[in-house]
């Protein structure tokens, strides 16, 4: 029995009006698939991709107003995720070589039959499933990473400056250089996410980082980073701490 899959939305972009009342059908018949639009019109196609942000787009290379290469080109600007299919009967390579350097995922030369179509498409879902799951394993993996270097210097848990100073220093080790920009960038995007300001922001993170001194854990901090970076008498500033934490991690592989 096929496993089931996540229903994926699409969007079909066809001249041919008939092709497109059949196909739509025959997706939906299929139940892995929701067609949100299916239009004959290059520009309209562009407008509901963006309007309606699909998981797969469906395009010939034929289409009025916007061709398929300009509506590929235009959703590359955009910078819209979909995976992009091809179906045209225009088969020349290379029509074929363009489609793909513009970010089709597949070019199906017409008449494709539809069970090898939604072949197709299930297998660009799965991809897509993998490659999330990968994403939130190493996330998870770096979330347990963090926190445990926060147990080892003794930053507990309850406090809020703990989710702060996490999201810190994840955002320092995807872009090392926002660490130079703490005030005007760092703090106000976890704000925003937390839905909070960024001057509590920078004060939960203080007092997070002053609790662990407060608990006499120096020693343990030094061992974290192989150097005696501190003594008691000095606490680092916040954009110390995270830039410290972040490059640890970023050594580490993160």
């Amino acid at each position: 029995m096929e496993s089931a899959i996540e229903k994926q939305r699409v969007v079909i972009a066809d001249d041919n009006q008939n092709y497109l009342e059949r196909l739509t059908k025959e997706l939906e018949a299929d139940g892995n698939f929701e067609v949100v639009a299916s239009v004959s019109d290059g520009a309209e196609a562009l407008t509901c991709i963006i309007a309606q942000n699909p998981d797969i787009v469906i395009l010939d290379i034929v289409l009025s107003n916007l061709d398929g290469f300009e509506l590929l080109d235009r959703l590359n600007e955009e910078n819209i995720r979909a995976k992009k299919v091809v179906l045209s009967s225009l088969k020349n390579e290379g029509f074929i070589d363009k489609a793909i350097s513009l970010g089709a995922d597949y070019y199906m030369a017409k008449p494709v039959q539809t069970d090898v179509l939604i072949k197709r498409l299930k297998d660009l879902a799965d991809k897509k499933s993998n490659v999330c799951n990968i994403k939130s394993s190493k996330t998870r993996h770096l979330d347990e990473k963090i926190s445990n270097i926060f147990i080892t210097v003794g930053i507990p848990a309850h406090i809020k400056g703990y989710q702060f100073l996490r999201e810190a220093i994840k955002m320092a080790i995807d872009n090392p250089e926002i660490i130079n920009s703490i005030t005007k960038q760092l703090y106000p995007s976890i704000a925003e996410k937390f839905e909070t300001s960024a001057s509590k922001v920078e004060r939960a993170i203080r007092h997070a980082i002053e609790v662990a001194w407060n608990r006499g854990k120096i020693e343990n901090i030094n061992n974290l980073f192989g150097i005696k970076v501190y003594s008691s008498n000095e606490k680092p500033t916040n954009g110390e701490f995270i830039a410290l934490v972040a490059d640890k991690m970023l050594i580490e592989g993160a």
